[in-house]
This record gives C-alpha cells, structure tokens and sequence, in this order.
C-alpha cells in the first residue's frame, strides 16, 4: 500500500511578513507593491515617470520613508516592516545632505546596477512548526507533495529536525516566485526518486506559464512501478488569477496528455487555488484538467475517499474554498482504496475552535495551527 499526500505549510521556518499580517489588505498592497517595483526595475531604461514612481513605492514599501520635512529618505532600520533594497554593485540612489531633500534614484537602467528588492521575512512560530511536523507525521504518508517551502535547505532541515528524518530523499527545485513559496517532494527511503523535470520555463502565447514551478519527479515504488508526480502551486486569487490558472491548468493538460500516451502513471496534486461553484461541479478555470475525455480523476469523486463534514480544504473549508487536490491518472484509478481530508491541524481565521473537525486539544489559536490549508492524501495498493 502506498499513501500519497499533498500539504501546503506556509513555509516551514521563516515567512514574508506580508503573508502573516493580521490586516490582509495591508499584505495585499505590500505584495502588489513589491510586483509592481520589480517590474519597473527590470526595465533596460529608467524614465523620470519610472524613478517618481519607484520611489514611491519604496515609500509603500517601508525601504523609504517621509521624514517631518515631507521629503522621502533612506529607512535605516533592521527591521523593515515589509522589504529591503538590496544593493550590490553600482549606484541606485543618492541622499542629499539637505535633509528637505529627496533621495533620487540615478540608476538609469537595470545595467547600472545589481540588486533587487526582497521581502522581509519574520520566524515561523515555533509551536506552528511543530504542529506542521505533527500533521505530516500523523498523515504519514510515503510520498508527500510540499507546498509552500521556503528552499530545499529548509526542507531539509525540517525532515532531520523536526521529523526524525522520516523521509529518506527530499527534493525542492526553486522555482519563479521570489518571496521563498517553492513546491518540493519528500518520499521514504524505498521511495526512489529517479528523475527530476523542471517545467519553469514553460511558456505560452502569454508568457511564462507556472508562478512557481510544475516539477515532475518519476518515483519507483518498492514493488518497482513508476509513478510521475506533477506538484503544483497554481496563480493565487489575489487579484483573481483565474486567466493564469487557465494557462496553467492547461499546461499540466498537455504534460500529462503525454506521458498518459506513453501508459505512465500519473498523480498531479498541490494546491490549484479554486474550488467548485456548486457540488458536483468543478473548478471553472481548472475545467482543462477534467474536461476532453481527461485521463485525471478528481480524489474527490472517487468512492471512499471521505472529505468529512465539510467539502473544503482552506480556512472554514467551505467547498469555494477546495483548493487542494490529488489527480490521478485513470490507469491508478483500479489501485485506489481510499483516502481523506486531515484537518487536525487547521484552526482557520475564526476566534473560537472549529467545530465542524477535530482538531489538536493543544492547538489554542489560529497563530499556532499547522497551516490555514488541511493536508489530502490517497492509498493506492501499487
């Protein structure tokens, strides 16, 4: 028997502080502030209008900040409260003396400088960590998709420290979003991974395809079948994202179409960031990965797997709020005995204890809880 499951953490050890603010329109206009700086800063030409409005984003950004002069200057602090300017070779910037006046950027393009602007980040709190290392262990699953991970060294360290080393092989390929939420893999020791596939690159008419990755590792079971499993960490629903989870969720369409075509085994899972409108329908803008005589089964449809009393992953797990998934290919669909929904580590937004799902005697409040996301898994006898 082979349990599968897919779990986003919120990162493990440390989390960009835009994510963890109590106020969530504030994180909002960090993140879409920090979005914003980096495009203009990438662009080959500053113009006067770009310099102007970086700098007021820096001043959004706290790495600026208006002093009782009405003129905006260099923050020096050790403790930004949302990001920090980075600056490694070259002029960006220069403080007048005159402390009425502004601080000008005089960089005139991205070749004029190296750096870049990087989220602030605060510790994890230490009983969320173990809460998220006890969740995995009570899932203990043999493979066990990770979203949310700050880099491999940190996946690393979780599994030695805070797991026992439960997992033989951990593998974390870093991926195109810049605040540290990566996708990665930890299988058992007799769970080989024989191959690993970046698809970062992946483009379309649009553009880049995935907002952090869709690796695929090809894992050889004990009893020795192969199985591709695609882990994903679809475009958020901040500021909608549906567009992008359309692209995205046809890519992993194609990516599976054709090891399907080649009679491999597939798992897509992770978290695709949409849940159905209404029971017994699909996510609209993930209808690519079901619709077209798709060779995915939705965990979710299948007999025995319980979902318990609620049908959603997230928060208060209303069925909107699925967004966690295990996809497998048809041809697993006959190893399938059952799976779930763990939700022992999930406190969700609310001031009092779920009441629709057990949870941890010892998780008190939301700020410890293992993640806002429950864990899914599956057993299939492969």
């Amino acid at each position: 028997m082979v349990r599968i499951a897919s779990f986003n953490v919120e990162n493990l050890f440390a989390r960009p502080k835009a994510f963890n603010t109590t106020n969530w329109s504030l994180g909002r206009l960090a993140l879409n502030a920090y979005r914003e700086v980096n495009a203009l800063l990438s662009n080959s030409e500053y113009t006067a209008t770009d310099k102007q409005r970086i700098r007021d984003l820096f001043v959004e950004l706290d790495i600026y900040r208006v002093n009782q002069n009405g003129a905006i200057r260099r923050k020096r602090t050790q403790f930004p409260r949302w990001a920090w300017l980075r600056k490694n070779r070259g002029k960006f910037d220069r403080e007048p003396k005159d402390k009425t006046k502004n601080v000008e950027v005089v960089a005139n393009g991205r070749a004029d400088w190296i750096g870049w602007v990087e989220l602030a980040k605060e510790p994890a709190d230490e009983t969320s960590t173990r809460m998220t290392a006890r969740v995995i262990q009570d899932v203990d699953a043999d493979i066990i998709g990770i979203v949310e991970a700050e880099d491999r060294p940190s996946l690393v360290r979780f599994n030695y420290e805070m797991l026992g080393k439960l997992y033989g092989h951990v593998m974390l390929i870093d991926g195109n979003d810049q605040r540290g939420i990566d996708v990665g893999i930890m299988t058992g020791e007799s769970y080989d991974i024989e191959s690993i596939r970046s698809n970062v690159d992946k483009v379309d008419a649009k553009g880049t395809v995935f907002s952090r990755d869709c690796p695929q590792y090809t894992v050889r079971t004990p009893s020795g079948n192969e199985i591709h499993i695609l882990v994903n960490h679809f475009k958020s629903q901040s500021g909608g994202g549906g567009p992008k989870r359309i692209r995205q969720a046809a890519e992993v369409r194609k990516i599976v179409d054709a090891l399907v075509a080649q009679n491999q085994h597939v798992i897509v899972l992770g978290d695709l960031n949409e849940g159905p409108s209404a029971h017994g329908s699909q996510a609209n803008n993930l209808r690519k990965l079901f619709n077209n005589n798709s060779p995915l089964v939705d965990c979710y449809s299948l007999p025995n797997f319980n979902v318990g009393n609620r049908p959603g992953t997230y928060d208060s797990c209303g069925l909107r709020n699925r967004l966690d998934y295990i996809l497998i290919s048809e041809s697993l669909r006959p190893s399938f005995t059952g799976g779930g929904v763990f939700r022992k580590g999930l406190w969700g937004t609310r001031s009092t204890r779920p009441s629709n799902w057990k949870t941890y005697p010892d998780l008190k409040h939301s700020s410890e809880q293992a993640s806002d996301h429950a864990a899914v898994f599956i057993d299939l006898n492969i």
